[in-house]
């Protein structure tokens, strides 16, 4: 005798179900979002207990901090791109040979990518520009 399945009417378990689906969206937090949070924090702490204004404060900090770290690492992404970019612009024209010298050539283009820098040779192969590539 089988028993047939039947959706549960829980409101705890339809919570549950929502809260899991929320979380698995990607989030970022940016600075409005956190001083939401915080004024939340602030209207819902315990009275006879509340937290004082320097941790506030080292909350603020502390995520001005993460703030300024992820901004400067876009700025970096964005200097190694460039670096790349010149690169490869000084590569055309110019005979490579693979590390382990099956492949040669002449370079005709070179495009930036996320795995690095790859030039296409006259032959119509692609290399990664990677340690051991010769250059001539």
């Amino acid at each position: 005798m089988s028993i047939p399945a039947t959706q549960s009417t829980n409101p705890s378990t339809a919570n549950i179900a929502a809260r899991t689906a929320s979380a698995a969206k990607p989030s970022t937090l940016n600075y409005d979002t956190f001083l939401r949070l915080l004024m939340a924090q602030m209207k819902n702490q315990d009275p006879t207990a509340p937290m004082k204004s320097t941790d506030y404060m080292g909350q603020l900090a502390t995520f001005s901090q993460v703030e300024q770290s992820v901004n400067m690492n876009s700025k970096l992404d964005a200097l190694l791109t460039s670096s790349s970019l010149s690169q490869a612009s000084n590569l055309i024209g110019h005979t490579v040979t693979s590390a382990d010298g099956s492949v040669t050539g002449t370079v005709t283009s070179a495009r930036v990518t996320k795995d690095g820098l790859i030039v296409h040779l006259d032959s119509g192969q692609d290399v990664p520009y990677e340690s051991g590539l010769t250059v001539s």
